[in-house]
């Protein structure tokens, strides 16, 4: 199961996709596809960040919020991300917040994180990321 972050997320509503994403994406259940609320805030941010807020809001309500699971920042996922991030900071390896928080709660949930951005999630001891938006797919067991 995956849990796809805000960069993979963003795919399907770019005018040029990664077409290895689509691919991937669409060959895969949608009982396997989660994303965050973390996510849910950072694309809901850049709308309306964008010159085009209500544009991005109606294609995130029309083709992606009901196309995925969202997961919620819940207590077990904070206990992970307690203990994650001091493990982290111990190691002088912090993460940004958000990919922090995505981090724990694909560990909660055990599940693979998709991501274009696997420098900072390789990071995380015990994560499993993939990258399905650049030609060459990774599985960086950790």
């Amino acid at each position: 199961m995956y849990l796809f972050d805000t960069d993979a997320i963003s795919q399907v509503i770019k005018r040029s996709p990664s077409l290895s994403f689509i691919r991937k994406l669409a060959s895969t259940d949608i009982e396997q596809q989660f994303t965050t609320t973390i996510t849910v805030g950072e694309l809901v941010y850049g709308a309306f960040k964008s010159n085009r807020p209500d544009f991005f809001i109606e294609k995130l309500e029309r083709l992606v919020w009901p196309n995925i699971r969202i997961l919620p920042f819940d207590e077990g996922s904070a206990k992970v991300y307690g203990k994650l991030r001091a493990a982290l900071e111990r190691k002088g390896t912090p993460l940004p917040e958000p990919d922090l928080r995505i981090a724990s709660m694909a560990i909660h949930h055990g599940l693979t994180v998709i991501t274009g951005n696997t420098k900072h999630f390789s990071k995380v001891p015990g994560l499993t990321v993939e990258d399905w938006i650049h030609e060459k797919n990774e599985s960086q067991p950790r």
